[in-house]
């Protein structure tokens, strides 16, 4: 991914934009899903995006202090998104975006992070982040397998969804 042509200004808005948009998404997801397991998995991932996204806006005032953050509708570097607009949709593909995106920011943040390689304090940061969205693609991709094999299992037994 070549972040080259991009300003710090559009890094920082397309990784606000990504970790709102994702919080959103898992958000939403965590409210339909009858599985009590991924819920809390989902739950969990929706938080890690807005510590993402606070502390990001935390990094942007300090890196562009004379500019105000405007978050547009769509990202200056376009990234997979994940769509939640569609109830019919199996789990299983849904999880599928979620670890296209996961992938996509650990690959944004990594590129980001080389983007920034004069300023440590953030260089570091982005390379936390992007080891965490390393994480969370591993863990959908967990989530995902499950809800595979569970997809068509589920229907028949109502138990598979009640939590300890």
């Amino acid at each position: 991914m070549d972040l080259s042509k991009y300003s710090l200004e559009e890094l920082f808005v397309t990784a606000i934009k990504a970790e709102t948009d994702a919080h959103e998404a898992y958000s939403i997801l965590s409210g339909i899903t009858k599985n009590a397991f991924l819920k809390d998995r989902l739950k969990f991932l929706a938080d890690e995006e807005l510590k993402h996204k606070t502390l990001l806006e935390a990094e942007f005032k300090k890196h562009l202090p004379n500019i105000e953050l405007a978050l547009p509708e769509y990202s200056p570097v376009p990234l997979p998104e994940i769509d939640v607009s569609d109830e019919t949709v199996p789990m299983s593909q849904i999880l599928q975006q979620a670890m296209d995106a996961e992938l996509a920011a650990y690959e944004f943040y990594t590129e980001f992070a080389k983007f920034v390689h004069d300023k440590q304090d953030l260089t570091l940061t982005l390379g936390y982040f992007a080891k965490m969205e390393q994480g969370h693609y591993e863990m959908l991709k967990l989530e995902m397998t499950s809800a595979e094999e569970f997809e068509e299992f589920d229907e028949y037994n109502p138990l598979m969804h009640v939590g300890p």
